[in-house]
């Protein structure tokens, strides 16, 4: 499976007994790259050359993986940058030469009932579950036990929330206010359309804002999946890692271990959302989930084959 975010490009390679909730996956390869492939389509609705080569630079290496690990099949799937941009095609043509097909676009209910899917297989917390996954361009609320009942893709995420509102290095308190306004607004509209949002018992985080944040915690300076996967991190934590990041430059922001370089000035942008998040629904703690939409693409099994 290979997800084309707005800010990163990932891949897992897996090998699976079966199809669906039920089967199980074992991980041959999991990788991830910054590409920021939504780099000014919020303010231009446009993919930009630069983020399209850088892009298709990392999808010519996934493609190599795949025929170097011998996969029978997979699915390609692109997500809120691409779903946003006017010129997508200037992207997914190229994609399909490489590749073999052209990527999926998923459209945000999609993507969400992915990232269900994926976050919810092996946890053992109670139900019902809500599903949070803060990307680059979009976040997508999910709320269910076994399958999705409810679910809403909202215009907010890492480095929409960036380049609309945090300009100044580091952001200025009204910057932050309003950033932080805006995302309450939304989160206010998504209960509106999901009532069982407040009805969730447990919060369960995905993607690399909340993976980041639970790194950043952990002081976490070597990568290590296992620390990070149902890792309960507390709204205390969150918030204390919000203030820090919020106040430092991103020079300074960049000695923070756990902190990917690629992240550096647009994770501030993810953690506004999380901190409005925890604080509109009452969340005490997130559960991080490192199984996501990768997971949730590989047990779906349908697509593209090599």
């Amino acid at each position: 499976a290979i997800d084309i975010g707005t800010n990163s490009v990932r891949l897992l390679v897996a090998d699976t007994d079966g199809v669906g909730r039920a089967a199980q996956i074992v991980t041959i390869d999991r990788r991830m790259r910054i590409t920021r492939l939504g780099q000014g389509v919020n303010a231009g609705r446009r993919l930009h050359p630069d983020a399209i080569g850088r892009t298709l630079e990392v999808l010519s290496e996934y493609r190599s993986a795949l025929d170097d690990l011998g996969v029978q099949r997979f699915r390609c799937t692109a997500t809120s940058a691409a779903r946003d941009s006017i010129n997508r095609e200037e992207f997914f043509d190229p994609a399909a030469r490489i590749l073999g097909n052209a990527p999926e676009l998923l459209s945000g209910e999609d993507e969400a009932r992915l990232s269900f899917i994926g976050a919810t297989t092996d946890v053992i917390a109670p139900a019902p579950y809500l599903v949070v996954d803060i990307g680059g361009g979009s976040t997508e609320l999910i709320v269910g036990t076994t399958e999705p009942e409810g679910l809403i893709s909202l215009d907010i995420g890492c480095v929409r929330i960036t380049e609309q509102f945090l300009h100044a290095d580091p952001p200025a308190p009204e910057e932050l206010s309003q950033a932080l306004d805006v995302v309450r607004a939304h989160l206010v509209d998504a209960e509106r359309a999901v009532p069982g949002i407040r009805s969730a018992k447990t919060l369960i985080g995905v993607a690399g804002t909340v993976t980041t944040v639970a790194a950043i915690e952990l002081g976490m300076v070597t990568y290590d999946r296992d620390r990070l996967h149902h890792f309960r991190l507390t709204k205390s934590a969150v918030e204390d890692v919000f203030r820090t990041l919020a106040i430092e430059t991103n020079a300074q922001r960049s000695h923070n271990p756990g902190l990917e370089p690629g992240r550096v000035d647009v994770i501030v942008g993810g953690v506004v959302v999380l901190v409005a998040i925890m604080r509109t629904f009452g969340s005490d703690e997130v559960l991080v989930s490192e199984s996501d939409i990768l997971d949730g693409l590989v047990k779906s099994q349908t697509g593209g084959t090599t």
